[in-house]
Order: C-alpha cells, then structure tokens, then sequence
C-alpha cells in the first residue's frame, strides 16, 4: 500500500518509462485525490466513453487545494477533458492522457497515467498558480473501476477511486 503524496518530498514518483514526464519540466505540485469515477450506461453499456472523475484534492496537510472534474476545454472549441482547477484562485488547466501513457500495477485500480496540459485559464481575478501546467502524473491509483454488470439506459455508477496527481511545469517557468 503506497502512502498520500507528499508535495514536500519534491521527488517525482518512480513510474515505467512511458509515464515519465519529459526532460525540460519540473515537479511543482502534488496532491492526493478522493473522488469517483461517474459512469453512465448508454447503449453500448459501460464500455462507453461517458465517464468523468469527480474528486477532491489534498495537500500533504489534508487541506483542500484542487477540485477535478470534466469540463469543457475553451482552448479546443470545448472539447470535455479532465479539469483540474486551483480552490483558492481558481486558475484552471485541462488535460488529455497521451496515447500509450498508461500502466495498470493494480488490475483492481484505474491505470496510472500521463496526461498533457492541452488547455488553461487564469481564475476571474488573475490566478495563475495552474496556468504554467505542462503535464501531470495520475498513480497510486485505487478502485474507479467502471462497474461490469448490466445496466440499463441512463444508468449512473458513481465508483469511489484515490489517487495522487504529480503537477509539472517547464523549467523555465
């Protein structure tokens, strides 16, 4: 069983070589999720891409610091991707897991993955604590799983999952 993240530790977390963050980015945040996974049946059933996370997220003093979810990117004509959006000034990045990105230590877990920043936005009073987010790391992974069992149209499955998510930015910014 792996511990919470630790911002302090200031160390990225030891993952397969496809979720390493590329050279040129920095570790700069990171924060342990408690959440779902929200699935919803369609008629293709669970299988479907009508999934989004809901999650709280901690810093090493189990403050509240993030809040993820699935929102409409206006940097890709809003496009729904993964959200991650600051609690004190708002500032929000969106970002899409790289193809080929994924690792699944814990068949019984969501995969870890990495994602690419591919939308940002200052908060309404020019918070910026999440707008030079480059990539981020989702690992330590339990539970999220979607659910296997029929369902029916409509149906929603709301999966308890944690997590802890690495925040990079260039090393320049």
């Amino acid at each position: 069983i792996s511990r919470p993240a630790r911002a302090d530790d200031n160390i990225p977390p030891d993952v397969p070589t496809n979720l390493q963050v590329p050279q040129g980015n920095r570790l700069f945040r990171v924060a342990h999720a408690v959440g779902t996974q929200n699935y919803v049946c369609l008629s293709t059933g669970w299988g479907s891409p009508a999934y989004a996370p809901q999650a709280t997220l901690f810093d090493e003093e189990n403050e509240q610091i993030l809040t993820h979810f699935l929102s409409p990117n206006p940097d890709e004509s809003n496009t729904p991707r993964p959200t991650w959006q600051d609690s004190h000034d708002t500032s929000t990045v969106w970002a899409n897991p790289i193809p080929g990105a994924s690792y699944t230590p814990d068949p019984t877990a969501i995969p870890w993955l990495l994602l690419r920043v591919v939308g940002r936005a200052e908060g309404p009073t020019g918070g910026d604590k999440m707008t030079g987010t480059t990539y981020i790391q989702r690992v330590n992974t339990t539970g999220g799983l979607k659910p296997t069992t029929a369902c029916n149209e409509g149906d929603k499955a709301l999966v308890p999952y944690t997590a802890d998510y690495y925040f990079y930015k260039a090393d320049n910014k």
